[in-house]
């Protein structure tokens, strides 16, 4: 079977380099930086001082010494902006070669220089970093196999700015590594984790004929759940009150009027 290429239109690049870039980024973000080796990636987040997802992103190792930060287009140029005002005197570099390069998607190892096993879900198969000139084909796919797969995109199935790691499920994708020393926010996710406090997740909804509008109201009766995300093939992510979804299932769930059924 053909190990057809997928392009992620909605997918920018940045390349972090210097003599203390891994040090500089293993200082903020959720996941292990230093652990990477050439050809690695981990799924990491910049959180606020509040321990709320401000940007998330792939950290892709390259071979070349540099870290290329596959990270949704719309952010590029302020994660560029943050990562900056970081920065201070560490000898890092920081540029969005958004205009050059992006990213595509594959079933299987495409075999090249900087393809990358996604790090989230081995379902989601491999990523590459490719020059635009070379990049062709749909996402609509890859989309179906992201939501089936219950794995969430920011700034459609969560809120940058006001969501915490654990209900955007980052914990459970391996973009949080509880063991690495401090970044910011990592005290609030830390207190989550220990104490098991997340109330709210992002589960996979399943669904019969027309998909629920996105931001619909998801409830059971007059209990409120939470609200309606992304949705393909008969499959949907919805942010949920997890408390509450037991109850829910003895009464029936919907969603913008459509009847759904929370998945495991």
């Amino acid at each position: 079977m053909e190990n057809r290429m997928m392009r992620l239109a909605d997918r920018g690049v940045l390349k972090v380099g210097g003599p203390e870039a891994g040090a500089f980024l293993q200082g903020l973000v959720t996941s292990d930086v230093l652990a990477l080796k050439p050809g690695e990636a981990r799924y990491a987040a910049l959180l606020s001082p509040q321990g709320k997802i401000l940007f998330d992103f792939l950290v892709f190792c390259g071979a070349d010494g540099f870290y290329y930060l596959d990270v949704l287009l719309a952010q590029a140029a302020d994660l560029v902006k943050r990562l900056g005002f970081y920065r201070l005197r560490a000898r890092v570099e920081i540029a969005d070669v958004s205009a050059e390069l992006g990213v595509a998607a594959f079933a299987r190892d495409p075999a090249l220089a900087t393809g990358y096993r996604d790090p989230r879900h081995e379902g989601l198969g491999w990523r590459a970093i490719l020059p635009l000139a070379g990049l062709a084909g749909e996402d609509s796919a890859w989309e179906a196999r992201r939501i089936a797969l219950g794995v969430p995109k920011g700034g459609t199935d969560f809120v940058y700015g006001d969501t915490f790691p654990h209900e955007a499920n980052l914990d459970l994708l391996h973009g949080v590594d509880f063991k690495k020393g401090c970044y910011i926010g990592q005290e609030v996710v830390s207190r989550v984790e220990h104490r098991g406090l997340a109330r709210k997740r992002i589960v996979r909804l399943r669904f019969a004929g027309a998909a629920p509008a996105m931001g619909a109201a998801v409830v059971a009766g007059d209990l409120a759940l939470g609200v309606m995300g992304s949705s393909a093939g008969g499959m949907g992510l919805a942010m949920l009150r997890v408390d509450r979804v037991a109850q829910a299932k003895e009464v029936g769930v919907m969603a913008g009027g459509v009847g759904v059924e929370v998945q495991p």
